[in-house]
């Protein structure tokens, strides 16, 4: 398998996301809500090592991507320069991608959640 598309980072629990999609409905119609990204095209890496993790603000471009941003062991700076964060809904029919959350918050900022959520995220590879 080429290294192209593989991405490392840490996986969302799959019970706390549950809890999380009715604590933050999704606001388009295509959810992901799974994942905070540290690298792409890193099939040769290292796994990262595991994180503390928590909620602290969100990104919306008020037409079809939100996002939540993340703190990974104390920080919202990824090391490739953007921003820790969870795609949280997109709108596919209007071709949205979850990469594009990179550009939402680049452009737009975020917002503070005025609170932090702690999230358990498990280090992991996927396509």
């Amino acid at each position: 398998m080429s290294a192209i598309g593989r991405v490392i980072g840490w996986k969302l629990n799959r019970d706390q996301r549950r809890d999380l999609l009715e604590q933050f409905p999704p606001r388009y119609p295509d959810t992901i809500a799974d994942h905070v990204t540290l690298k792409t095209n890193s099939e040769r890496e290292e796994l990262p090592g595991p994180a503390e993790a928590a909620i602290v603000g969100s990104a919306d471009d008020g037409d079809s991507l939100e996002c939540l941003v993340v703190t990974i062991n104390g920080t919202t700076d990824r090391p490739d320069g953007s921003t820790f964060h969870i795609t949280w809904s997109l709108d596919k029919s209007k071709g949205r991608e979850a990469r594009e959350s990179n550009d939402v918050l680049q452009e737009k900022g975020w917002e503070p959640l005025g609170t932090t959520i702690p999230i358990e995220v498990e280090p992991k590879r996927w396509p």
